[in-house]
């Protein structure tokens, strides 16, 4: 009998604790209780190269109430970075690369239908790296070639003799292999942007020798400036045409320099503001072209005194939405006091390119993680470009400039793919894959020599990219609000980190 009271009481008991914690689990709010859960994910590349972009086992948040917040880290002598999303800077458009006429012929002329289509979607859509932003220049560069793949130097009003002033012989059918790339590209992510680069207006609009390599606008005859003008309106209306939409065009590409060894042109900061401000802005306004109009487009080392006097003027100024820059001279940091002096005006970083130069892997992901990736955001950078999208393994073809450079992947016609990623791949999908167009910087400090940037998606998502240049392993903390991680980072590598509030 005893016995049998026993199990009954055993079970009472039982049966009324499932119903006390049904009543908890039914009314249970983390939010009131402070236990909830956040779930960060994180992908990593190392120097080593053993981890590419490789996902990490998926961990928690802990909460204050475990981890005492930055209090206990800072104790230990473990650095803290802390993420604000209360504190918001500039409006991500998104990163990507050049698709230059070099990497159009590789990608169109020497990899089959289906490494093409592979390779396409790896760089552009969300089961790849998700790129959403190109750019390419308006008619030739120092990477353009022919149908053969040959050095090719081009306008689209090119004249065997004498001025076209009602460009009647414009064309952009030489562009043929790089529109139909954009057009692959854009529809594979038609959220991608375009933005158009001249390397030289057409020769014939030029002063002294009349040809693509260097010189500059013919100042001496008032109608070349118009002409030009018109020449560029016509350019974006006709790429729209193919269904190609240009979300932005930079005046004149590295202004400062002009060499007869590739198309180029030479354009002073006076003479940008003045053909901005009584020609181009005018011509786009006529029009209604709603393309943005960027100004400089050259290295950082120039840029303040540059972008100081056209931005100063005030017609060019009214036309100009912002400052583009490149990274191979001086530093990010000038952004910053271009941003500072200008805050109304956006930034873009819209070329660096990696060659045979540096081959290190970790040296070049290092570089640039910390001058673009992390760098050009944290200094107001709401675009990251690099140049070459894809190159062959010689670093060509070229047409007269760099003879060395690396594109973002080289088409070897290696293995089934036809192709290999290199270090700026990995370095752009640790910022594209996982920061949506449309997203926010927000605050995160720098601790203890990590490096780092973050944003809020449109859905809502939080994204941290972090990097140790160290040359030894790092632990750090991650502190949000009253939530904390610890997360350990190889040498010279780098990692992204994805919650969802």
């Amino acid at each position: 009998m005893r016995r049998r009271k026993l199990l009954l009481a055993v079970a009472a008991a039982a049966a009324a604790l499932t119903a006390l914690t049904a009543v908890i689990l039914y009314n249970y709010k983390p939010e009131q209780t402070g236990l909830s859960q956040i779930e960060v994910n994180a992908w990593v590349t190392t120097g080593d190269q053993s981890s590419l972009l490789a996902p990490q086992e998926p961990f928690f948040f802990r909460d204050s109430a475990d981890t005492d917040g930055e209090k206990v880290h800072s104790a230990a002598g473990q650095p803290v970075i802390t993420v604000n999303p209360d504190q918001e800077y500039q409006t991500m458009d998104g990163f990507g690369a050049s698709v230059t006429g070099s990497s159009a012929f590789l990608i169109n002329k020497q990899m089959s239908e289906v490494q093409r289509e592979a390779l396409v979607k790896d760089l552009f859509s969300p089961e790849g790296i998700r790129l959403s932003f190109v750019r390419h220049s308006v008619g030739a560069s120092d990477f353009s070639v022919d149908a053969d793949g040959n050095p090719a130097s081009y306008t689209y009003d090119d004249t065997e003799s004498g001025e076209d002033y009602g460009l009647e012989q414009f064309s952009a059918a030489k562009d043929k292999d790089v529109t139909e790339l954009l057009r692959r590209i854009v529809d594979a992510n038609e959220t991608v942007k375009v933005m158009g680069t001249p390397w030289t207006a057409p020769p014939w609009m030029k002063y002294g020798e009349q040809i693509h390599n260097g010189w500059y606008l013919n100042y001496a005859e008032p109608r070349v400036y118009s002409a030009y003008a018109q020449y560029l309106a016509r350019y974006i209306k006709d790429y729209e045409k193919l269904g190609i939409p240009i979300y932005a065009l930079t005046v004149q590409n590295e202004p400062e320099y002009t060499t007869a060894d590739y198309p180029s042109m030479s354009m002073g900061a006076e003479e940008q503001a003045y053909f901005i401000g009584n020609f181009l802005g005018p011509e786009f306004s006529k029009q209604g072209i709603m393309s943005k109009i960027v100004a400089f487009d050259h290295n950082w080392d120039i840029a303040e005194s540059y972008t100081q006097t056209v931005l100063s003027d005030a017609k060019a100024n009214a036309y100009t939405d912002g400052t583009a820059y490149h990274c191979y001279a001086g530093s990010p940091e000038v952004m910053g006091k271009v941003h500072e002096a200008h805050p109304e005006k956006e930034i873009y970083v819209t070329e660096c390119s990696g060659g045979a130069w540096s081959e290190d892997f970790g040296d070049n992901l290092t570089w640039l993680m910390s001058k673009l990736i992390i760098g050009g955001p944290r200094n107001w950078a709401k675009a990251v470009l690099l140049w070459n999208l894809a190159l062959n393994p010689d670093g060509g073809p070229a047409n007269g400039g760099c003879t060395n450079c690396r594109g973002v992947v080289t088409v070897d016609g290696q293995g089934e793919s036809g192709y290999s990623r290199n270090v700026e791949y990995y370095a752009l999908g640790h910022a594209s894959r996982f920061t949506d167009p449309g997203a926010v910087r927000i605050g995160s400090t720098q601790a203890g020599g990590i490096e780092n940037v973050a944003y809020r998606n449109p859905d809502g998502s939080i994204v941290l990219i972090a990097l140790n240049p160290a040359d030894e392993d790092r632990a750090f903390s991650v502190q949000w609000g009253e939530r904390a991680f610890t997360f350990t980072l190889k040498a010279s590598s780098a990692v992204t980190f994805k919650w969802q509030p």
